[in-house]
Formats: structure tokens, sequence, C-alpha cells
């Protein structure tokens, strides 16, 4: 039996294994945009479903071993983008951003929908007046502080990062300009609130202009983080390890400190073409289009990818 291929970055190495999790024939993944890890370690992947699937359903759940468990969310087929597990308490929920619908919703572990946020009229950045057309609005992922406020980034909208409270009022909204000045935005594709520098800090994959941005809060620039290539969004490990998939074909991570550990399964320069072809065309241990991941509780990682036919990836940390 042929053994997995294997990816290293710094001291670190893992054993890869593409098209996890047991699958059943009704679901066809479309591009798979999103993966998390509940408390559990249930893993959850989000896709937008392929146009042969059977089933509509854009949440597959497996156990931690890959069998499935179950499905659901068919509403966001065809928009299904962002994707955020948190905890309030003891409890555990799911937010999506659906770009093709302009909204966030907010749901528990089984789909049941508690909250709803659709286009920011109350942002002066988002008003309407004298009859122009409505600033765009295409909300792709979003994070959550530890008092509850949400912080929506528009990344392929109008590139504003937009605030609300636990309850969906609005806060304010900060980003945008769309120039790679500090403070501006271009394509806020990803967003993270980050801890591991003594207070809460707001972390944006600032995509188009290959880099990291940090905020306080309240929307006011801190500084920059590099190393990146199309940052897509973020998951940050139980030691500190900051976990970026990386569009451009790659996966990249950093220490407790921003410094860069290193990538993992750098792919080929031709990403954009290879994401649309079979899996024929997808070496093994290397990414093609990596969107989303997260780590489980043993520092493994979950990789998902936009690829028109769908693509999860179990990286097992074996040193």
């Amino acid at each position: 039996m042929r053994r997995p291929p294997t990816v290293k970055a710094g001291g670190r190495c893992y054993e890869v294994h593409h098209d996890w999790g047991s699958l059943p024939d009704r679901i066809r993944y479309g591009n798979c945009h999103g993966v998390q890890v509940d408390s559990q370690g249930f893993v959850y992947i989000h896709h937008t479903v392929h146009a042969t699937s059977p089933s509509d359903h854009s949440v597959v759940v497996f156990d931690p071993d890959g069998r499935f468990v179950t499905s659901w969310g068919g509403a966001y087929a065809g928009g299904a983008h962002g994707f955020r597990l948190a905890s309030e308490g003891p409890d555990e929920f799911l937010y999506f951003c659906d770009i093709r619908r302009g909204i966030v919703q907010k749901t528990d572990l089984a789909g049941r929908v508690l909250l709803t946020l659709g286009y920011p009229s109350e942002s002066p950045a988002y008003a309407v007046t004298d009859g122009r057309l409505a600033p765009s609005w295409k909300p792709t992922n979003l994070a959550v502080a530890e008092n509850g406020d949400i912080y929506v980034g528009d990344g392929y909208g109008s590139s504003h990062v937009v605030r609300y409270d636990r309850n969906g009022r609005y806060l304010q909204t900060f980003g945008g300009g769309r120039t790679d000045a500090a403070g501006d935005l271009d394509c806020p594709h990803g967003i993270e609130i980050d801890t591991r520098f003594g207070t809460e800090e707001v972390l944006v994959a600032d995509r188009s202009n290959h880099r990291l941005q940090y905020f306080d809060l309240d929307g006011n620039h801190l500084r920059f983080a590099t190393g990146v290539d199309l940052p897509c969004h973020f998951d940050i490990g139980s030691d500190g390890t900051l976990l970026v998939p990386d569009l451009a074909a790659r996966v990249s991570l950093f220490d407790a400190g921003n410094r860069l550990i290193g990538h993992l399964g750098a792919g080929a320069g031709d990403y954009r073409e290879r994401r649309l072809l079979d899996r024929a065309h997808f070496p093994a241990g290397r990414f093609v289009c990596p969107h989303g991941a997260c780590f489980d509780r043993r520092g493994n990682i979950f990789v998902v990818e936009w690829v028109e036919i769908g693509r999860v990836t179990f990286l097992r940390r074996i040193s």
C-alpha cells in the first residue's frame, strides 16, 4: 500500500490525506469554502454544491474519524462562502456569509436560524442618497469578539468591515478605500479576533493587497504583517500558531509572534486554471486553491479548496 505524501514547515511534518471523509453518493461537493471543528471534534464542511449533486445540502458534518453524520443547508447552495464556529459560554453556534443573497446568518449547530443581517443601510458607507445605486455588498467572512460583537468583511463588495453588536445592531464601519494605504482594505476576504498579543485585535486578510492588517476593536489601524499570498481566512491553534490558507496554492503557518514558520503543500502557479479540472490534475501532497483551514484539538489541520469539484484534505501531524 502506497504511503501518503508528507509536507513540512519548520520542524513540523504532516501526513497528507486528500479527499478526507466518507461523503454519501447523494452529495457532491462544489467549491469548498469553509471548515470548522466543534468542541466534540465533529467536522463541518461548507460548500457551494456541485451542479450534478442530487442533494442541495451545503453543510456536511462528519465525526472525528471521517464518518458521515448529517447534512443540511440547502438555502446556502450557490452562495456558500464565509463560515465561522463561535462559542458563547457552553454553547456553540455557526455563522454564515451568503454572497448570493448578501446576508449573514447565525444558526445553532443543527442549522436553525437565530439571527439574520442584510444590507447594512444603517452605515453611512452604504447609504443610498439622491437616487444613486446602493454600494455593492457581498460579505465574505466574519469574526466574533468576546463580547459578541460581529465584524463582517465585505470582501467582494465595497471592501469595508461592518461591525454589529451581538443582537445585530449596527455599530460602525471601517476600512474600504481599495488602496494599499494604512487603514484601507482591498478585498477583506477573511477576518479573525486575535488575542495573542495581550488584547483583542481585529486581524484582516487584506487579500488583494497580499498582506494581513491589524486593527483595534474600534477599527483603528495598528500594523501590517506579511508573508502571505492572497490570504483567505485564519485559524489560531492552542499553541498560538496562526494558520492562513493562501489562495495562491499553499497553506502558511506563523508562530505566536507572527514569524513565518513556512508554507505547506505549495502548488503550481497555474492554480486558477487547474482548479477547473478533475482530480487527475491535482498533484498529491500539493494544494490548488486553499480557501478555508482550521486546526482540530490535536493540532492536525483540515484544508478545504476553491476547486469546482471540491476537495477536503486532512493533514495529520506526525512531528
